[in-house]
Order: structure tokens, then C-alpha cells, then sequence
């Protein structure tokens, strides 16, 4: 609209017919910690309220775009996409896509900005407004009250002039002010100053809302974002946050009244102007991976038939060949051929570096991977189901996951960087959104409540407790959850979980593009050093059907590698994963067993319970076990039947032979997705085409629902064809528990040969896998302490950390004696990088100087490698001088009798130790010991705890120890102690919690059942020294106490420093 009147009387104007609208400016919660609605609710509120149009405006971003992208589409609603600006000036602006050029355009530019900034802010002034913006339209909102952080803005008209003066010419007639009318008796004047900038520029007036919620409803939520992103309680923040609640999608009678129809029909004609779709994003390969005078599709043969040949040097089968030739046919047919041989390419590097890595996922089923060494599960030995992988009917790009050693993936990210540049390659995004702890802590701390308070309530709170649960939580914490003050808390609470906090990166998908990839997607900088994330996540992705690779980590490779370097190095051998000799019966006989821990993906309490029931004897018993201890399996009733076939308890029947082609493998029981998603088509009468949908509804009915419309389709279907509605319900059931967590058979056979691998090494070369998890650390369910228990336990002789003989990981050496510790088996030294707060460059400074010459004393090796006060402590306190200076007390009365020289070298300079050395202390106690143990190595070689403890007498005297328990019968009642070493909640085991307590003789098992979990909930939770009263239950060789009443004993632990782990 072009200004040829007066100011018009807004907030009195009556239209009578309401004025069609598209609203131009519109945050959702993707502005984080500023709007209060998703993009969902915003595009299903504009459609109901019968908008034209609506823009999704997020501050510099793209991350909501997507999932309003889609919501439009089932609404029918038009979708503009944009992004508003504050520029370093205060200037607002906002910029909309009329195009996909103009798209690119935003995109660039909001890479630009975040670029410049630290991770999750931007920097942009006026002069980038200058270039590179030619298709995108323009509104500038210079009423606008407050900058980007909510301080008030003081307009200067003369810069107010500049800054209309630059944009006009920037972007000449694609730029629009923006006029935002609120209830709140400044609408005149902002009418009149909008009216006199659009007459002085020659500018079009447009309306805005400046929309950041969908209902006013939401206006609470809001205002406590705000409080949290200001960092100010609500009593404080004041005028900082908004003074009303109209900054929400409002009707189009109640716009009528504040807009002139003039506006309001500008908003629909910008609109027009606006025809991109998301859906005309296209993505472009990597070219330069094929060489010249080659075509994609022959390089990948030719890669391909080299592989081949490589993998089968005895010959290829005929079905293999086939099956390979149907995959190349159609990869051709889709145009994949590029993202085959970038993924190849990533392969290729790691394994010419040495370092391990494996495909994994529904890659697995494909015979051109294995050709190209992404995967390792063999065609020829496996039941593959290419289409999980890549279909014409799927419609969607393939996803390759290959795992590398968590150690040394990042020498494989910074190879893509440099490969293709950071402009080409970059992270996806990962949302990280509000849980129960995190609520409670953000809202107290913007409810201005006690921060004592605010903390004993999210400690008082677990990772697994849901929404509902949140008032037993308050009650039990003795607070009045129906307060006013704690009501509104609550329904606050419950309004910000789930709502998205800041972006984080993805654990290692990679999106690698032909050209600039700021013209996909906007990239910023993420929060680790060399890094740049997308701001799209993965969903989001997949929802536009663009192509990533994930470069994940497995700390199971690592210390699969750094295990075998060990023997190789000890035993002077040529050791690999190839030379592993397969189907091993020791190694099954010790998986049988349940002696598992350490060994990869077969650790936890829920697969050690299986092992001994299952007794896996071969490879595909493994990819068995690796699936079956899933949701969907468990919640489908598919374990016991299983076990009872295999076993021989119950008769393997099959209503037909499409049946038993299906399940044959697996006794009639479906375990793996691939056989529910063969069961559609044979037992239910699916089209390849619905299953296929069926695949998706699994994937996603958790988070967006839609498996209900197949629940009778797949039922009926069965029992049309004579199958009982017993057997159809638990299908279903267990394609329900697929979209909590279920494996596909390739998945499950990736995963069982390192379960394997590792296995074997733990049974064959248990000194080397102990050293090899313990220079991996952090990773699995155990931690060092527990892990050098159980070496001890099988009999492997660990050593303490010593100047004289420690390298900067544990090593092997001889052992003193072997008679009394396995035959063969080396002793494990523990590395100087088990010392809390040691540097790095002193460790290397220690090994340099051993190595020029022998340490003869405390003051020589502080001379030589330049050891200060802080080097010396934490030498000490992680007993590393013992063997030099006697225990801790004489170390530090030593250590504190050297005397500052004014340079540190390596002469052999007189003695810098003080007379004083010639004093003898007593040794600390036994308790002082262990804390400091504790404390610098996170373990001890000394006595365990509890073997201390016990001697103690009461509470302990009655407490049976844990290898006691394997002598008493089923049935029986028992007590038991022991440190907490780790809470495992399955999301499958209906309630049920799984602890772990540690005693001087071995691990125990205690399974905590709902009940009396809620009556001793604080114990269990916080406790880390419990006492247990219960039932033995022994299953074969596994042994649990059913708990019946815990007691917390961890005032007991108060000269220990020992922590418990929590996993789901």
C-alpha cells in the first residue's frame, strides 16, 4: 500500500467483511527461549483461523522450517518461509523467499551471521544487506521497542533516516514497512511514524503480528522463556518481557479492527509473490569421487567387481553375483551411485589410517557394501532384505551408518572437512529439548523460588519419571504440589518439557553437498572447537528425503584395536580381526555362562539373564541374542515362545510354507523387522508397497502416532488367511515395541560380530581385553574400578601405577609368578593417565626423561622432567612414587622437602632434597588409603570397601557376600550389601529397576519392582551403599534377590569417594 492519506484512526477501524491475511512475521519455539509455540501448532491454528498464508520467521534460523514444511502440507495451508533480523544497529528486519534463489540467499545469510558468533548467536550490520540478497523480499519493523536481548530502544530519527535511506536502496521496490498494532495505546503513534517513514521512502505499508505463540493461552510459557533467556526471575525482569498477551495469532475480525483492509490485502499480495516450496530443494552429490572418462555407475562396477573378487578369492556364487547385480541395477535406476562412493571414500581413508570401522543398520543387507568393505555381514552367509535398504517404493534415500573407534573419529570428521570444505560439509543438527530436571531448575530459577528448594526437587526426579508423575514426585519431597505458587510451577513445568532448549550436534550425521551447502541449509558453528552444524536435524532430513552419512563412534572398536596392538606387541604375533579363528566352542562356553562383562553389547544385567537361558553355541545364536533383548520382541511376547521351541518345551508349527520361509531361522517366532515386515505381505495380504508404509508407521508412531490405520488391515488380513487373532494381536504388539527399539537382522549381524570378536578376546586374551577397555575409557556399562575387579576375579595380576614402570596407558608385563595367576596370562601396569588432573605434557615430560636415563629418586625425576607443586601432589596422591619413596605421607613429606632451584635442568646438580628427608612418618591408615585411591584413580588394588566395612560388625554382620549366595537355594530369604556401581530402567521392563551392588567377592544382582521402588524411592535412587533384604531367585546360573526392603547406608561411605552409574 502506498501511503496517500493521513494516519488512520487504528484500534477504532471497523471493516464490514473481514480482509483475507497472511501473517509475515511469526517466531515459533525455534527461536529459543523466545517463542512459545511449535511450528505444528502455529501452521494448524493460521489454517483454522482461515489465513492465507503464514511465514515462519524464526531469528536467524531455519531449524523450525521443515516441520512446519510439513504440518502446511496436511493443513493445505500456504507456507512462506523467512527469517527475521536485528542487526548490530537494533535495525529489524525481516526476509521472505519468493523463490528458491531468494531461499539460498536467506540461507547464506544466516550462515553468515552465525559464522562470525559463537555458538548459538549471529553478528550481522547493515552492510551485509548490501550483496547477495537481490531475490529477497524486505519488511522493516522500525517500531519495533526493544532490541534482540529486551532492552528498550530509544528511536534516534536520524539514524532512523540513514537506516530507511540504505534499505530503500539495497532493496529498492521489494522492501515494505512493516506496521505491528497492539491493544496497548501506542497503536496511533506507531501508525503515524510508520505512515511518516513510508511517505518519506516511498516505502508500502504491510501488517505484521510479530507472532510468537498460537494461542494466548501461551502467554505464561512465554514470559518464562523470556526470564530464562534474560537470565532475570519475573519479579525482575519487569519491562524486559511483553505487557500483554496479543502477540498470538489472532482472528480475522478482530485484525479488521486494528488494520485498514489496505494492510491487510498488502500481506496477501507478498504473499503471492511468494511460490517456494521446500519440496524444490534438491540435493547434489560429491562429484569429483569418479574419475575422468568414467561414469558413476562404472566406477561403483568396477570398485564393486574388485571387491567382489577380494572377498570370494575362491569364486562367486551364482545367487551372490545375482543379488549383487539386482543392487548396482538399482542404484543406477535411483542415481545413488555418488552417495555409495562418497561413503566408500570415508571407508577407504579410515582404513588405510588403520583405524577400525564397520557399516552397520540396514546397510548390512546390502551385497555392494560388503563388496566395497563397508559392512562385514556376508551375503552369502545371511538372509538379506535389500529393500529394508534401498526400494523404488520407499521413496526415500538409503542411510549408511558405519561405526569408527571412538578414539580417532574425529581424524575421520576433519578428513571430510578437508575434503570437501567446511562450505560443503557439515553436521546435522540434534534438539535438545527440555527433560524433567532441566524444567525444574529453568522454571524455579524464572519463578525467583528458592534455589535450595528448586535443586532437592530435580535431584529428587529420575531420568525415566513421565510427565504425570511429577506431583508424587513434589508430594514425596514433602512439598504441597496444590499451593498456588507450586501449582503454577507445575503446569509450567508440564508446558516446557519438550520444547526445544538450543541446538546441539548430531552424534554423526554428515551432510556433504556438490556445492555450497549454505544454499541447502544455514550452518553455524557448534560448541566443540572445528566443528559446523546444519540446522536441520534428522528428522528434518529424512522428511525432505536428503542424504546423510553417519560417521558415528563405537569405543568398542577402540579398545578391539587397542586390545590386539597389546597381544601383537606382547607375543610378537600378527593378530587381526581375520586371523579371530570363528565359532570358537571355549568362547561359547564362556557366553553360556553369563560372564560377559566388558564383552560388547551382551553386558548388560537384562543380556547376561539371557545368555544362560538362550546358550548360544553358534554365530547366528548371536545375532539372536543381540536382537531378541529388545522392546520389540519383549513387548510383543516373542522371548518366551522362542525359548521354549529352542529348548525343546514347545512344538515349532507353521500354518503354511510362506510362513515358515519367513520365520524358519527364528522357530516361528518373528524377532527381527525384517521378518514383520515379510509377515505383512505372506500372512496379511500387504502389497510390497504397504509394508513398506508399514515400516515407516513402525519407525515413527512414538512420535507423530499413525500406526492405528494398519492395527485391522493386518489383522483381518491374517485371519482371512487362517492364522489365530492370538498370533495376528502379538504381531502387532511387537510392531508397536519396533517403534520403542527393535533391530533389523543386518543390524543384529553387524553387532554379533563384535560381540564375537570381543568375546573371543576376552576368553583367549583376558589380560590384553582388560587393558584394552581400560585404555578406552569411558565407554559400556562398567567403569574402571568394576572392570579391574573382575580382571581380579579371573585372575589377571593388576599393578599399581609406578613412576618407574607405567607408560601413559597400562601396559603389559610378565608376570612374577604363574603359579599363582593364569598360565600365560601377562600381568596388566596401570598407565599414568589414570591420574585425575595429571597433564598430559607432564606424563610425556615423566617418559621422556625415563627414557634418556633410569630415575634414581623423588628429586631426580622432579628435576628432570620439571615436575611443579600440583605435578608432585597428584603423583602422590595416585601412589606412583611407592616404589620410590615409600607410602603417601613419606612421598608428600618428601615431595615438600624439595627445595625451589632457580632452574630446572638435567645436570646432575647437587641433591635438592632438605635435611629433613632422613624423617620416617607412620603409614596412613587403610581407610585414608583408599580414599585416596578413589579419589586420583577412580579404583583401588587395596581391600574393597566392604570387605572393611564388614568387619565392622552391624549393619553388615548378617549380609551374605556375593559369591555366598551362589551356595544358598532358590527361595531363600537374604541380606545383602554392597556399593551401587549401576541403576539400569529398561524403557521395556514395565517398571521394573535393575541394580547393581559391588562386594568384595563379586557383583549382585537386584531386581526393584515398581512398588517397592515408590516405598523406598530415595534410597534406591540416591543410595550409593545399599542394604538389600529379599528372596533369592536362581535361574540356572544366574542369581537375583528380589528386593523387599532397602536401606541406605551410604553415611557409612563418608571417608570413600565413590559414585554409582545410571543407564536406561
Amino acid at each position: 500500500m502506498s501511503p496517500s492519506g493521513p494516519p488512520l484512526p487504528l484500534g477504532r477501524f471497523r471493516s464490514p467483511i473481514e480482509s483475507p491475511y497472511a501473517e509475515l512475521h511469526c517466531i515459533s519455539h525455534y527461536s529459543f527461549l523466545r517463542g512459545a509455540s511449535s511450528p505444528e501448532e502455529l501452521v494448524k491454528q493460521a489454517a483454522d483461523l482461515g489465513y492465507q498464508a503464514l511465514a515462519i520467521t524464526d531469528e536467524c534460523s531455519m531449524a523450525g522450517v521443515v516441520k512446519a514444511h510439513v504440518a502446511a502440507r496436511e493443513c493445505g495451508l500456504k507456507l512462506l518461509i523467512g527469517s527475521q533480523f536485528y542487526l548490530t544497529d537494533d535495525t529489524h528486519l525481516i526476509l521472505l523467499a519468493p523463490n528458491r534463489a531468494g531461499y539460498g540467499q536467506i540461507c547464506n545469510l544466516i550462515t553468515l551471521g552465525r559464522r562470525r558468533a559463537s555458538k548459538g548467536d549471529y553478528q550481522l550490520d547493515l552492510k551485509d544487506m548490501e550483496f547477495g540478497l537481490s531475490q529477497c523480499l524486505a519488511i522493516w519493523l522500525p517500531n519495533t521497542r526493544r532490541n534482540r536481548h529486551g532492552s528498550p530502544i530509544y528511536p534516534d530519527k536520524d539514524r532512523t533516516h540513514m537506516t530507511g535511506h540504505c534499505l530503500a536502496q539495497h532493496f529498492s521496490k521489494r522492501l515494505w514497512l512493516g506496521v505491528e498494532i497492539f491493544p496497548d495505546g501506542q497503536d496511533i503513534t506507531a501508525y503515524q511514524q510508520a505512515f511518516e517513514l513510508s511517505k518519506a521512502f516511498e516505502l508500502p505499508l504491510v501488517a505484521c503480528g510479530d507472532v510468537h505463540m498460537h494461542h494466548p493461552d501461551r502467554k505464561a510459557l512465554q514470559d518464562i522463556v523470556s526470564a530464562i533467556r534474560i537470565g532475570q526471575p519475573l519479579r525482575l525482569a519487569g519491562k524486559l518481557l511483553f505487557a500483554h498477551g496479543e502477540r498470538h495469532l489472532r482472528s480475522l475480525p478482530l485484525l479488521a479492527s486494528l488494520y485498514p483492509p489496505a494492510l491487510l490485502a498488502e500481506t496477501v499480495r507478498i504473499s503471492d509473490l511468494c511460490d517456494f516450496s521446500l519440496d524444490e530443494l534438491r540435493y547434489e552429490y560429491p562429484q569429483e569421487l569418479v574419475p575422468p572418462n568414467l561414469t558413476p555407475p562404472q566406477y561403483l562396477r568396477q570398485l564393486v567387481e574388485a571387491g567382489a573378487s577380494k572377498r570370494w578369492p575362491q569364486g562367486i556364487k551364482p545367487k551372490v553375483w545375482a543379488t549383487i547385480e539386482k543392487e548396482l541395477r538399482l542404484i543406477q535406476d535411483l542415481q545413488y551411485e555418488y552417495y555409495f562412493l562418497t561413503v566408500f571414500d570415508i571407508v577407504q581413508f579410515a582404513r588405510d589410517a588403520q583405524i577400525l570401522c564397520q557399516g552397520r543398520g540396514s546397510a548390512a543387507n546390502s551385497a555392494v557394501c560388503y563388496c566395497l568393505e563397508i559392512t562385514e555381514v556376508d551375503p552369502a552367509k545371511s538372509e538379506l532384505l535389500f529393500e529394508r535398504f534401498i526400494s523404488k517404493e520407499r521413496d526415500e534415500p538409503p542411510d549408511i551408518d558405519v561405526d569408527f573407534e571412538h578414539e580417532r573419529r574425529e581424524e575421520v570428521i576433519q578428513y571430510i572437512y578437508k575434503k570437501y570444505g567446511r562450505h560443503r560439509a557439515a553436521l546435522a543438527a540434534s534438539v535438545v529439548t527440555y527433560r524433567p530436571k532441566s524444567a525444574v531448575r529453568d522454571v524455579g530459577k524464572a519463578l525467583g523460588m528458592d534455589l535450595t528448594l528448586v535443586e532437592h526437587l530435580a535431584s529428587s526426579l529420575s531420568w525415566w519419571d513421565k510427565q504425570d508423575e511429577l506431583l508424587a514426585r513434589f508430594e514425596a519431597a514433602g512439598i504441597n504440589p496444590r499451593s498456588p505458587i507450586i501449582s503454577q510451577f507445575i503446569d509450567l513445568i508440564q508446558q516446557i518439557l519438550g520444547t526445544p532448549r538450543h541446538l546441539s550436534q548430531h552424534v554423526g550425521g554428515f551432510i556433504i553437498s556438490s556445492g555450497p551447502l549454505s544454499q541447502l541449509v544455514p550452518i553455524e558453528n557448534a560448541a566443540m572447537p572445528d566443528r559446523t552444524i546444519i540446522q536441520w536435524d534428522k528428522y528434518d532430513l529424512e522428511a525432505l528425503g536428503l542424504l546423510k552419512v553417519d560417521i558415528l563412534a563405537l569405543g568398542m572398536l577402540t579398545a578391539i584395536r587397542k586390545t590386539l596392538n597389546l597381544i601383537n606387541q606382547y607375543r610378537h604375533t600378527h593378530l587381526d580381526l581375520a586371523s579371530i579363528p570363528t565359532e570358537d566352542p571355549l568362547t561359547y562356553q564362556m557366553l553360556q555362562r553369563a560372564d560377559s562383562l566388558g564383552v560388547f553389547q551382551v553386558e548388560s544385567r537384562a543380556q547376561m539373564s539371557m545368555l544362560p537361558r538362550l546358550k548360544p553355541a553358534c554365530f547366528y545364536d548371536l545375532v539372536i541374542e543381540v536382537a531378541i533383548v529388545r522392546p520389540g520382541p519383549i513387548q510383543g511376547n516373542m522371548v518366551h515362545p522362542y525359548l521354549k521351541r529352542r529348548n525343546g518345551e514347545e512344538a515349532v508349527v507353521y500354518a503354511n510354507e510362506a510362513i515358515k520361509s519367513v520365520l524358519g531361522r527364528t522357530l516361528g517366532v518373528p524377532i527381527f523387522q525384517e521378518q514383520v515386515i515379510k509377515l505383512a505381505v505372506v500372512a496379511a495380504g500387504f502389497s510390497p508397497g504397504e509394508a513398506d508404509q508399514l515400516r515407516r508407521a513402525m519407525a515413527a508412531w512414538k512420535r507423530k502416532g499413525g500406526l492405528e490405520v494398519f492395527q485391522q488391515k493386518l489383522i483381518n488380513g491374517m485371519l482371512a488367511r487362517g492364522h489365530d487373532r492370538e498370533f495376528a494381536e502379538r504381531i502387532f504388539e511387537q510392531i508397536k515395541g519396533f517403534g520403542d527399539y527393535g533391530f533389523p537382522e543386518s543390524h543384529a549381524a553387524s553387532f554379533a560380530l563384535l560381540v564375537y570378536f570381543s568375546a573371543w578376546l576376552k576368553c583367549h586374551e583376558p589380560a590384553a581385553f582388560y587393558c584394552g577397555l581400560l585404555n578406552s575409557q569411558p565407554m559400556g556399562f562398567y567403569s574402571p574400578s568394576q572392570l579391574v575387579q573382575d580382571a581380579r576375579r579371573h585372575n589377571i595380576e593388576i599393578r599399581p601405577v609406578d613412576i618407574l614402570y607405567s607408560d601413559w596407558e597400562s601396559t603389559l608385563e610378565l608376570p612374577q609368578s604363574e603359579a599363582t595367576f593364569t598360565p600365560r596370562q601377562p600381568a596388566v601396569r596401570l598407565g599414568l593417565q589414570r591420574i585425575k588432573g595429571l597433564k598430559t605434557e607432564t606424563i610425556f615430560r615423566i617418559l621422556h626423561a625415563r627414557k634418556q636415563q633410569g630415575i634414581k629418586d623423588l628429586d631426580d625425576i622432579a628435576r628432570r622432567a620439571r615436575l611443579d607443586r600440583g605435578d608432585l601432589g597428584r603423583l602422590t596422591e595416585g601412589g606412583a612414587f611407592k616404589s620410590l619413596a615409600g607410602h603417601r605421607y613419606q612421598t608428600h613429606w618428601q615431595a615438600r622437602g624439595i627445595l625451589p632451584g632457580t632452574e630446572l635442568d638435567t645436570t646432575d646438580a647437587p641433591s635438592m632434597v632438605a635435611e629433613s628427608s632422613g624423617v620416617y612418618l607412620a603409614p596412613p591408615a587403610e581407610t585414608d588409603d583408599l580414599r585416596a585411591d578413589y579419589q586420583s584413580l577412580g579404583l583401588t588394588l587395596g581391600r574393597h570397601p566392604m570387605a572393611m566395612l564388614r568387619e565392622s560388625g552391624r549393619p553388615f554382620s548378617q549380609c551374605k557376600t556375593g559369591t555366598e549366595l551362589t551356595r544358598l537355594d532358590h527361595g531363600q530369604f537374604v541380606q545383602v550389601a554392597g556399593i551401587v556401581t549401576g541403576r539400569q530402567r529398561p524403557s521395556s521392563a514395565a517398571g521394573v529397576l535393575f541394580l547393581t551392588l559391588e562386594d568384595e567377592t563379586d557383583n549382585i544382582n537386584i531386581v526393584v519392582w515398581s512398588r517397592i521402588l515408590e516405598q523406598y524411592r530415595t534410597a534406591i535412587i540416591q543410595g550409593r551403599l545399599l542394604k538389600v533384604k529379599g528372596i533369592l531367585e536362581r535361574q540356572g546360573a544366574i542369581i537375583h534377590v528380589i528386593a523387599g526392603q532397602v536401606e541406605d547406608l551410604s553415611h557409612h561411605l563418608e571417608h570413600f569417594a565413590l559414585q554409582s552409574r545410571d543407564f536406561k
